[in-house]
């Protein structure tokens, strides 16, 4: 059972949060809102930063707020599929120190949304959440940088659609590969068609 003071503390700071969202929502291309009025889970929103694969795509997250919040960071994952070093492609799960070590009672789901904003501006691959990810970042930036197009294309709603990319997933497709599964084969794989097969009917 949570103490009556806690449970007052966290629902001032998450009111006071929510009037500054109100304030701040045009300027920060940032939302959070409750879902089923709980004061424990919310969803929150980005979009994706300008000049970056992630551009013109939209990310909603889930955000789980500990009782021991704002001395506690929330618990953050994608919901949204996204193709990015610090962000598991198959959990949505991010790293991020904030969320980690690094968070203090100062700090606001703002603040998170965005330090989360920031990271699709400049990831971290030498501390990754996804090294398949954070691989093709160091080795094959372009690729990256198209894989991540096309998610975001795909998954958020994104504007700049792949045309070649979108074939090489047809071609899975019509072997009776699964859309998703083929898609992430072929963003493993550096969008090598041969391997990306190998991998789905023999692995």
């Amino acid at each position: 059972m949570i103490s009556i003071g806690l449970f007052s503390s966290r629902c001032v700071f998450l009111c006071r949060e929510h009037h500054v969202f109100m304030n701040h929502i045009a300027k920060c291309a940032i939302k959070v809102e409750l879902v089923n009025d709980s004061l424990t889970e919310l969803k929150g929103e980005i979009a994706g930063p300008p000049d970056t694969p992630y551009e013109g795509g939209n990310f909603v997250l889930e955000i789980k707020v500990p009782e021991t919040y704002p001395f506690n960071p929330p618990k953050v994952r994608f919901i949204t599929k996204i193709w990015h070093p610090n962000i598991s492609s198959v959990t949505g799960a991010i790293c991020l120190d904030i969320l980690k070590d690094q968070w203090a009672a100062a700090m606001t789901l703002r603040t998170v949304l965005l330090s989360l904003q920031a990271l699709l501006s400049a990831a971290e691959p030498d501390d990754p959440q996804d090294a398949v990810v954070a691989k093709q970042y160091k080795e094959h930036p372009e690729m990256f940088r198209q894989t991540a197009t096309h998610w975001t294309f795909v998954y958020a709603g994104g504007p700049a659609k792949m045309p070649d990319l979108d074939e090489k997933i047809r071609r899975l497709t019509d072997m009776g590969i699964e859309e998703h599964n083929a898609r992430v084969a072929l963003s493993s794989y550096n969008w090598d068609l041969e391997r990306a097969t190998e991998h789905c009917l023999f692995s």
